[in-house]
């Protein structure tokens, strides 16, 4: 977003400044907000972890961007419906339970669950390469699974339970919460039914033994509802979801925060919805982002290994902060809640900031740096900021004349007269990073105006 100030006269770039200042004083927190989405309710479908494996990286960026949404359209006006909709189900469960089965250790389960079963899992899979009836063995336990066995669903619901204890500690130090917790489970009986729904229209055709649909004159191939062995797939699971959340929410729009992997899932699951006679799929999107990769720029990959845990990555990114601070300020109070305020902030912007489409390398050590566009720059500039308040023997009142102000004042308040329409672009775009950029440009003209100007003890200050 770009605003001509040039071409302004000095008495409108005056008019401009005067008004922008009283706007924001008399706004306060809620400047640049509006009501247009007053009555209208916004779903978003964000983080969704897989049960039964650590928290990773790779589920960070559904995270971070869901919510940073979430606060944009809601400070637009919209009532947003936060789901987590947790990845609970699927063949993936049967090679866990083939895992533990066969090498599965009840006391180091209860030890460490969720590391644990991700051991597994990975060992699943490297024993798999030498010995493919392991596959098997796992679809067969999976359709057990669906079929209501007593000893795959026992071992299921307590992978699911560990897990979810896990990602609620996570979500605690993140500082997210969300309106609803479901799961693909869910959606299991009612995906029967959006089947026989689908076959009622007559859009379900047989493909040797299994259940597909057809999309070629749409541009995107066939899709796979119903396989050979009756067991169903995610996107079945997600046509019943989609029904389900349009029945509970009446939705104004229906955002997928999902990666940019599972791009053709979700342009067949719209046109499914589409040509199934629901004109409200037109508001379903599907806002995409990049991946996280290594240093090597090969994606992060669950079953091969490579990934970061998410609670070590925080663990890491506090013990880093305080190392920090502590040479900086070592006579700093509660240092160590300063360093988990300042960690956890530092990897929530180094993602914010990125373009979501792109992919990006995840570099913990550029993240925390307290130089450049980072986390720790914002932080600290909003802590310069918040001392003149604290400092000052005055309130933020609306003056009823600005007195005559230099060229760092200027700058600052013309770079605060354009949050509306940041907002208005990061809201219409979807593209948190349009106010993560923002925010850093803003911080950049705040620390030139406090280096050059003189705010405590001013004259100015008594206006």
């Amino acid at each position: 977003v770009v605003i001509e100030f040039e071409g302004l006269s000095d008495s409108d770039k005056e008019l401009l400044i005067e008004t922008t200042i009283k706007q924001v004083l008399k706004d306060k927190d809620k400047y640049g907000s509006s009501n247009e989405g007053k009555g209208r309710t916004i779903v978003i479908e964000m983080s969704s972890p897989n049960i039964a494996k650590t928290f990773s990286v790779g589920h960070l960026r559904s995270t971070i961007i869901g919510n940073s949404l979430s606060k944009i359209l809601e400070f637009k006006g919209y009532k947003i419906v936060k789901i987590n909709y947790l990845g609970d189900w699927g063949t993936q469960f049967g090679k866990l339970i083939v895992a533990y089965k066969n090498w599965g250790k009840e006391k180091e389960l209860k030890k460490d669950p969720i590391n644990y079963l991700l051991k597994l899992y990975v060992e699943f899979h490297n024993k798999a390469k030498n010995k493919p009836s392991l596959e098997d063995e796992a679809r067969s336990w999976f359709k057990k699974l669906e079929d209501g066995n007593k000893d795959a669903l026992s071992l299921w619901k307590r992978f699911r339970e560990f897990s979810i204890k896990e990602f609620g500690k996570l979500y605690e130090i993140l500082g997210i919460n969300f309106d609803e917790y479901s799961g693909e489970s869910f959606y299991e009986n009612k995906a029967n039914k959006a089947v026989e729904e689908l076959k009622k229209r007559g859009l379900v055709k047989e493909s040797e033994g299994a259940e597909v649909i057809e999309l070629e004159s749409h541009g995107l191939g066939t899709a796979l509802i119903r396989k050979k062995d009756g067991a169903k797939l995610y996107l079945t699971r997600d046509i019943a979801a989609a029904i389900d959340r349009y029945r509970k929410y009446n939705f104004h729009k229906m955002i997928y925060e999902v990666g940019k992997e599972q791009t053709l899932h979700f342009k067949q699951l719209f046109k499914i919805l589409e040509i199934m006679g629901y004109k409200w799929a037109s508001q379903c999107v599907h806002v995409d982002h990049g991946l996280y990769l290594d240093k090597d720029g090969k994606k992060l990959s669950t079953r091969e290994g490579k990934t970061f845990s998410m609670e070590n990555l925080l663990e890491e990114a506090t013990m880093k902060a305080y190392n920090i601070i502590q040479e900086k300020n070592p006579s700093l109070k509660n240092k160590d809640k300063a360093a988990e305020i300042v960690g956890v902030g530092a990897i929530i912007y180094g993602d914010l900031k990125n373009e979501r489409k792109r992919d990006a390398v995840f570099e913990l050590d550029r993240f925390i740096s307290f130089e450049g566009n980072t986390g720790p720059y914002l932080q600290y500039s909003y802590a310069r900021a918040s001392s003149i308040i604290r400092k000052s023997k005055k309130s933020p009142l609306i003056p009823k004349k600005i007195p005559e102000i230099n060229d760092f004042e200027v700058k600052l308040a013309k770079k605060i007269a354009l949050f509306p329409l940041i907002v208005n672009d990061a809201s219409k775009n979807l593209y948190p990073s349009a106010i993560a950029s923002y925010a850093y440009e803003l911080a950049q003209s705040f620390n030139e105006f406090y280096q050059a100007v003189s705010v405590i003890g001013s004259k100015e200050e008594s206006f």
